[in-house]
């Protein structure tokens, strides 16, 4: 069954009307503190900015390998108190969040200090949300501009390279209570400063840094894609892309290269500048749901899902991943856009093989891809502007092809 014409007339017709708003919103950049040793510079700038009491959200990983100890040395030397959330899931839940409130609230504190992946940031950026709305459950801020109010000074120091999360306006969270992970956007969530560090990510497995590093492809390539661009933000994933192609193997092959690790993290910031404003599609729509349903790490379900949705598309992407095509450096002497399409989506694909990404999702389950199908649909449509809008029928078909399923 296709998509009707008032369906998509609608979703064009709301899409257009956000390209118009969203020139009304704040959309400046974090502040950006790079290279080697840059998170030992934060503690004075926090200081600096008047905070002397600032939670500090991460997870037990990050805290058992001791990645934030020249954090936590500094926050002294400056006399900042700081205390320390690190219950963060994989998947970040609403009751992380609510602990996250307890402690930020029970210790006085005045600005938060995001320190890990994608899930401690979006546990932090709801946090923030929370203490700034506290009459406001979690559930009411789902989808964009719920939040409005001032958050919270927020300070993103990532160590991956992949979420973006610390130029977005965007974070995830998992309602465990009906296995649904949806997404709170607001501009008030973007942090105010960025630490971009590679040193905090030379110990990552080669299996986060490939998951990672392709979550990042995703997202400069989404937001390039979609129908919702403009220059600064073409420009950004353009940047992205070439960098992701040229360092993705390297970093995986050798993590200790501290060049290239720095590179990545440019990237996957780049793509974060890209997405926060572009958006993403539906690979991201169909993701968040396997995360939210099983638990799919959100990186593994972004490179798995990747080539099956650009595919998708056909001939209504053409023309931009053959541009991405060339920015990537390919060979593409003669070819025509859609040539040039097909070599990017093989390219992909090579980069999963290469790293030992698979090419399904095992987990997902017959019974289950109506549900996904119904909740993805939900999410991207009609706020996602891609190239192609999917029907329910083709939103099923796809999911079972992810699962290699029959539906």
């Amino acid at each position: 069954m296709p998509v009707t014409k008032l369906s998509t007339a609608y979703c064009r017709s709301y899409q257009a009307a956000m390209r118009v708003a969203v020139n009304f919103l704040d959309w400046t950049e974090p502040k950006v503190i790079k290279g080697e040793g840059a998170v030992k510079e934060l503690p004075a700038i926090i200081k600096q900015n008047g905070h002397y009491s600032v939670l500090v959200v991460t997870d037990k990983g990050l805290m058992g390998l001791h990645l934030l100890d020249d954090l936590f040395a500094g926050l002294e030397e400056q006399g900042i108190n700081y205390a320390v959330y690190d219950g963060v899931q994989p998947n970040p839940t609403i009751d992380n969040i609510e602990e996250a409130v307890r402690i930020y609230n029970n210790h006085r504190c005045s600005g938060i200090i995001a320190f890990g992946g994608g899930s401690p940031m979006d546990c932090a950026k709801i946090c923030g949300a929370r203490i700034a709305r506290p009459g406001t459950k979690v559930q009411k801020m789902r989808g964009t501009l719920k939040v409005i109010k001032k958050i919270p000074m927020l300070y993103a120091v990532p160590t991956t390279a992949g979420t973006g999360s610390e130029t977005t306006l965007a974070a995830v969270v998992s309602d465990p209570s009906t296995h649904e992970k949806y997404a709170v956007q607001d501009p008030v969530l973007r942090p105010k400063y960025a630490v971009l560090d590679p040193n905090l990510t030379l110990g990552l497995p080669p299996h986060i840094t490939s998951t990672t590093g392709m979550d990042a492809l995703t997202h400069a390539v989404e937001a390039y894609i979609g129908q919702s661009n403009t220059k600064d933000t073409e420009e950004a994933a353009k940047k992205a892309v070439r960098l992701i192609f040229d360092n993705i193997k390297t970093v995986y092959d050798d993590g200790k290269n501290v060049e290239a690790r720095g590179n990545m993290l440019e990237a996957s910031y780049y793509a974060g500048v890209a997405f926060t404003r572009a958006y993403v599609g539906y690979v991201h729509a169909i993701g968040h749901n396997l995360g939210g349903m099983y638990g799919t790490p959100h990186g593994l379900a972004m490179a798995v899902i990747l080539p099956y949705v650009l595919e998708f598309f056909g001939e209504t992407a053409h023309k931009r991943l053959a541009e991405l095509a060339d920015v990537a450096g390919l060979e593409t002497s003669g070819m025509t856009d859609a040539q040039k399409a097909e070599l990017f989506i093989e390219k992909v694909k090579e980069f999963n093989k290469y790293m030992n990404i698979p090419e399904h999702i095992d987990a997902i389950k017959q019974e289950d891809v109506t549900t996904i199908a119904q909740r993805a649909l939900h999410e991207a449509n009609p706020l996602y502007p891609v190239p192609k809008i999917m029907s329910f029928p083709e939103c099923v078909e796809l999911i079972g092809k992810i699962g290699n399923i029959e539906v």
